[in-house]
């Protein structure tokens, strides 16, 4: 019966390497019909190496049986081969490579993803006994600026002066990201062709690499100014940046700018949130300027939006956010903190409008 089991036996990573493959060919497609993503790609590839490195540091052999052909008692072995290799695969992630709760359960999503491509659409059957596999997630806090931190980076022209070129360069790069909202992989992809005159009001037409929605944005006088200092760039409408690159700038700026305010920074690991602390400043609270990002950009945009009052399906629109999501609501509650503080001042404001005796 061993021998038999044996012959239904298929090595693990080849299987993905080729489930990777296929994903990035376009042989394997999403549900909705469209190609994978090249940032999905990558994730992919990236458990791949992890596993790899997990199995030739412990030895670990990760194979795959085809469930119609184990009897009562080898199906039990299956499932506690399985029940193991996600305790020692997570303990490696946790506990080895420090990692928190998004991280380890995209990784997970990767390899289920996977065993549940076999299942539908390959011969090789290999059960369901990843559903036993638990994928964690937590909320990424929101970390935008307030709506007059925006304006100070957009209006202030003193501040711009300070600014080295590359470094003037990277501010209209972030002012735009900030105003615009579009995920970073379609700002820094902008061609000449993404905007549209109509009469004499210039739009950005912009059609998302992720989603493949369009997008058709009214683009105010300070962006048409900044793009007028690009005009004789060819086809791009703006100074190049990858996004690596753009990260730094975006900490430097913010420093610059003053905007280095303390911020909590708490990650979940096995479910329980820890508040990190900053090593390069000797284990100090991160200061704002710490944790900007260009996800900062985009953040930003809605929330700013939100804040001034613009209706929130109007946002959604701007966004490419679906109804009703958790994530477009969490803009909605941080928008809200900062309506309240404004209404508080007018309340104040209204204590003081006391009438005059005639």
């Amino acid at each position: 019966m061993r021998r038999s089991t044996l012959k239904k036996e298929h090595a693990f990573l080849p299987l993905f390497e080729k489930f990777i493959q296929d994903s990035k060919k376009g042989r394997r497609l999403q549900p909705n019909g469209k190609k994978f993503t090249e940032g999905t790609i990558t994730n992919y590839i990236s458990t791949k190496n992890l596993l790899k490195k997990f199995c030739d540091k412990y030895k670990y052999i990760l194979r795959i049986r085809q469930e119609r052909y184990l009897n009562s008692r080898e199906t039990e072995v299956e499932k506690n081969y399985w029940k193991k290799f996600y305790k020692r695969f997570t303990d490696y992630l946790y506990q080895e490579l420090n990692c928190y709760d998004n991280y380890v359960g995209s990784n997970i999503k990767n390899i289920k993803a996977f065993l549940n491509h076999l299942n539908k659409e390959s011969s090789i059957k290999p059960g369901n006994f990843h559903k036993l596999f638990y994928v964690r997630k937590e909320e990424i806090p929101i970390f935008p600026l307030m709506p007059e931190e925006l304006n100070f980076l957009i209006y202030n022209k003193e501040f711009e002066q300070s600014l080295s070129k590359r470094m003037k360069e990277a501010k209209d790069v972030i002012v735009i990201g900030c105003t615009v909202a579009l995920r970073v992989s379609d700002l820094l992809c902008l061609k000449k062709s993404s905007l549209k005159d109509v009469n004499g009001q210039l739009y950005l037409v912009v059609r998302s690499q992720k989603t493949s929605t369009d997008t058709l944005i009214k683009l105010p006088e300070y962006i048409v100014e900044i793009l007028g200092k690009y005009r004789k760039i060819k086809n791009e409408i703006l100074p190049r940046f990858n996004k690596s690159n753009l990260n730094q700038y975006i900490k430097k700026l913010f420093e610059l700018a003053g905007y280095s305010q303390q911020v909590s920074v708490k990650k979940s690991k096995r479910g329980k949130m820890q508040e990190l602390k900053n090593e390069k400043t000797k284990n100090k609270a991160y200061r704002f300027c710490d944790v900007a990002s260009t996800h900062t950009m985009r953040r930003t945009a809605i929330t700013t939006m939100l804040c001034l009052g613009v209706p929130e399906q109007v946002v959604r629109k701007i966004s490419g956010h679906a109804p009703g999501t958790k994530e477009f609501y969490r803009y909605v509650l941080w928008a809200q903190t900062y309506q309240d503080k404004e209404t508080e001042i007018m309340f104040e404001k209204l204590k003081k409008k006391q009438l005059k005796a005639a």
